[in-house]
């Protein structure tokens, strides 16, 4: 028999080498059995925050080899059951360090915890005599190992003491262990965010960017004024106009454009869901809770932080919103650590939210907080301008990603009728305008019948003749500039001039007329009088 100095120096380095829980049990397991009986050797442990007998490691012997198995829940207990092993064992009473149950013995009392005498049944051991192991640091219990061995193989009291020598390291060892693991699994969860997020970052359209030069000129001049700040900015549109491909764009364009972006959809998160989902919470603060989790803001530190439809949100979520934003400091559920989170906040609503201040659905306060740098993205009908471009990108990244070939350009009329549709979906309906064409047309020309009922009539002059040979697009786009520079007496800027009914800025609108030819201030002649074919 070792001398207990040896035995205990052994076991000692032997589980002080491994982080692994399995690496650490299966080097135990092979140490044990030059020194014991032992034909299983198994760490377990009672989550008490969600009721579950755990197995942190086992290893077996069978059929002449080693065999090992990760870490697995066994089974969940009954409420009723959660509640004992809440309270542990009656009047503090400690189950011996190292106990013994052979085969065909009752034990006395429920070996190490008074839960595990189920688990005692579930781990195939009743037919063993088992030495089981009492892992705890001072008064903390964290476990219990065991090594089983089938008759007529037994423990005898020199192997007892031996256990009892290197409880203290198998406790450390332990514990280091389920440490490890819960870090492995934090790991990996965040990995999977990351790869979620990348993800996001990736798909997100760029079709926004189309108009950077010219519909959205104005709104991309902000953009880079307000992009390299830290400021909150608050993205207004119609639905579709693309404010989360924008918010993308300010994050990409700020020194923080390395750091997460972290998408909070506001109305689509429940009200008992809120406080998880932004701020986080323990492992155990409440039923279904079986890991730390991050929230929202903790995962977008030095960041940007997207509240996408910031409209939809309960007073009682405005107030929790509220509360961060000023104090830049929250807790998670079920935990009394004062966190703080450096974030810079992009909000993004369809809906007036000056409206909905008034009307007291809506906390004043809190539209301060995010009014600080307000920007308003125009509908799709309001940069028309920006419909070929847009049509071409969609049409590329459309075919490519349904492994199409390029289908030939739309014709003068179809284009048409694109530019004199009201487009109440905005970019995100041309898209899936566009997707849907290339899915029903294969292999034949691009068309988009579905439009016609909801389009502005368009004039007789806009549609050839049939037969007529066919106009270019830029004799089209001459044209229908000719019609509202008509309409509006030769006026192009201020209320009622050409650039505001076509939807463009003044001088995008000169700039246009200049390349097609078309007159305007003192080399206009006829402005007074409706062009040829216009009724």
């Amino acid at each position: 028999m070792e001398k207990k100095p040896d035995f205990f120096r052994e076991v000692t380095l032997c589980v002080s080498l491994r982080l692994s829980a399995t690496e650490m049990a299966e080097d135990l397991f092979t140490l044990l059995r030059s020194r014991m009986p032992c034909e299983l050797l198994q760490m377990s442990y009672i989550d008490e925050d969600v009721g579950e007998l755990r197995s942190l490691a086992l290893v077996e012997w069978r059929n002449g080899r080693r065999v090992s198995q990760n870490s697995s829940t066994l089974f969940s207990f009954p409420h009723d059951v959660i509640e004992l092993i809440r309270k542990g064992p009656p009047g503090g009473h400690r189950p011996p360090r190292v106990a013994v149950i052979r085969v065909g013995e009752k034990p006395k009392r429920p070996p190490s915890h008074p839960a595990l005498e189920e688990g005692f049944k579930r781990f195939r051991l009743e037919g063993y005599n088992v030495a089981i192991i009492d892992l705890h640091i001072e008064t903390q219990h964290l476990g219990a190992l065991f090594i089983a061995a089938r008759p007529p193989a037994d423990f005898t009291a020199e192997h007892v003491r031996m256990l009892e020598d290197v409880i203290e390291p198998l406790s450390i060892a332990f514990s280091n262990a389920r440490r490890y693991e819960d870090l492995l699994r934090l790991k990996e969860h965040l990995a999977d965010e990351n790869r979620i997020l990348s993800q996001d970052l990736s798909s997100a359209s760029g079709a926004i960017l189309v108009g950077e030069f010219g519909g959205l000129r104005h709104v991309m001049e902000l953009v880079r004024r307000v992009a390299p700040l830290s400021s909150p900015v608050l993205l207004l549109g119609e639905t579709g106009t693309g404010k989360e491909v924008l918010a993308h764009a300010i994050h990409a364009m700020s020194p923080r454009h390395d750091k997460p972006f972290v998408r909070v959809q506001c109305g689509a998160i429940p009200e008992s869901l809120l406080d998880s989902e932004l701020f986080g919470h323990e492992k155990g603060a409440f039923t279904g809770a079986t890991a730390l989790r991050y929230g929202r803001f903790e995962r977008a530190h030095q960041g940007t932080i997207f509240l996408d439809e910031i409209g939809e949100l309960t007073a009682e979520a405005q107030v929790k919103l509220l509360r961060v934003l000023q104090e830049k400091e929250f807790e998670r559920v079920g935990g009394s650590e004062t966190l703080r989170a450096d974030v810079r906040v992009i909000a993004a609503t369809h809906r007036d939210l000056q409206a909905l201040v008034r009307e007291g659905r809506f906390r004043e306060d809190l539209f301060f907080r995010l009014d600080v740098f307000p920007l308003t993205i125009p509908p799709l009908r309001q940069r028309r301008e920006d419909i070929p471009q847009l049509l071409q990108y969609f049409v590329t990244r459309k075919c490519r990603e349904l492994n199409l070939p390029a289908p030939p350009s739309p014709d003068a009329e179809t284009l048409g009728n694109l530019l004199s549709y009201v487009w109440p979906g905005n970019v995100r309906e041309l898209q899936n305008v566009v997707e849907r064409a290339l899915i029903t047309n294969r292999g034949g020309p691009l068309r988009f019948p579905g439009l016609g009922a909801s389009a502005v009539p368009p004039s007789p002059a806009a549609t050839p003749a049939p037969q007529a040979q066919l106009p270019t697009l830029d004799a089209v786009t001459a044209e229908h500039i000719r019609k509202a520079m008509c309409a509006a007496r030769g006026k192009i800027q201020g209320p009622g001039g050409a650039a505001e009914r076509l939807g463009l800025q003044p001088n995008t609108l000169r700039a246009r007329m200049r390349k097609l030819g078309v007159p305007y201030g003192r080399a206009a002649t006829r402005w007074n009088a409706e062009p040829e074919g216009h009724a």
